[in-house]
């Protein structure tokens, strides 16, 4: 799979570029209109931190179907701390600090909205990243 997360920035002067390949990473409005924007990028970045809280890909044909698609699965447990602590990855163990996996649910959410004006630039998503720190395992 080949992942934009801004390559397309160095494609054609006329801001026209199809490097990204793959659907389930790929904002709304690039969908629609198969335009870059920068805010396709924090969509993307969303793609990958969902992946990551979860311990899943974005697209697995393998999870039973309602599941196939990660952001759409999982999207509405973001905003739900008791369901949000089911779709956590399973190898943590709950041993995570879950302020800090709320924070970070928020976060994805934010970056997952479907209108990008509504998107948190990159600049804020790595503010909220510092805010959130680095996870530790609980003591």
């Amino acid at each position: 799979m080949d992942y934009d997360f801004g390559l397309a920035n160095l494609g054609p002067a006329n801001g026209y570029a199809t490097t990204v390949d793959t659907y389930y990473y790929a904002s709304p409005e690039y969908i629609n209109t198969d335009h870059l924007y920068v805010k396709n990028n924090v969509y993307h970045f969303g793609v990958v931190l969902l992946e990551m809280i979860t311990g899943l890909r974005a697209v697995d044909t393998n999870r039973p179907s309602s599941q196939h698609n990660l952001v759409e699965w999982a999207r509405p447990a973001l905003s739900d701390k008791r369901r949000l602590q089911k779709i956590i990855d399973p190898r943590l163990e709950n041993d995570y600090p879950s302020k800090e996996a709320s924070k970070a649910s928020t976060l994805i959410l934010c970056c997952l909205k479907s209108d990008p004006k509504n998107r948190p630039s990159m600049e804020e998503v790595l503010a909220g990243l510092k805010q959130i720190s680095t996870i530790r395992t609980k003591s």
